[in-house]
């Protein structure tokens, strides 16, 4: 068995579980998301808490055992999301680099002789503060962190200058430029 898998995810509060067969379907106060479960795992509700198991043996390949911590790890997702959600921020950097939204699109005007403009998917919502910040939020994280990632992806931060979208708190290694590498600006180009 995974040790992920024989976990039990807690039902906080405000969120309500229903099991429908191998659907499991789990609503509350950020929203409403639904999974469907492999017929080799079993979702049972005990109480306040749900537990996923085996059912019946794990095949000889032990394919069950990695199945079963990430279904565990994506109901626990489900339910921390519909109760608290799920928000990741980036930081855009450079000069005249910004951020705006326009009603269900936000606008990036990252450097290129056009604003990118980006759809926003339906159970995500973003928020601007700042024109250099922008926070994305969701119940979904697989939402939530595909939409941040299709954000960074319009202009990455390159590693000279940092120019670009970053997540907040993202490390980007920097690189020395040409003048810093004290090679001498004499060149070699001999000739005539």
């Amino acid at each position: 068995m995974s040790r992920i898998g024989r976990l039990a995810i807690a039902i906080p509060a405000g969120a309500k579980v229903s099991l429908e067969g191998q659907r499991v379907a789990v609503e509350g106060p950020k929203g409403k998301l639904a999974l469907m479960v492999p017929n080799e795992l079993r979702v049972a509700k005990e109480e306040q808490s749900l537990r996923v198991s085996i059912a019946g043996k794990e095949d000889a390949r032990g394919l069950l055992r990695p199945a079963h911590g990430l279904y565990r790890a994506l109901i626990a997702n489900m339910v921390h999301g519909v109760t608290e959600g799920f928000s990741r921020e980036l930081e855009i950097t450079g000069v005249g680099y910004r951020a705006q939204l326009q009603g269900r699109k936000l606008s990036l005007t990252v450097g290129f002789s056009h604003p990118v403009v980006l759809d926003i998917p339906e159970g995500v919502t973003v928020e601007v503060p700042k024109p250099t910040t922008v926070i994305v939020k969701g119940a979904d994280r697989q939402a939530v962190g595909q939409m941040a990632t299709t954000i960074r992806g319009v202009a990455p931060p390159e590693p000279y200058k940092g120019k670009g979208i970053k997540f907040a708190g993202e490390q980007i290694r920097r690189k020395a430029g040409k003048a810093a590498t004290g090679s001498g600006a004499k060149g070699g180009g001999g000739g005539k």
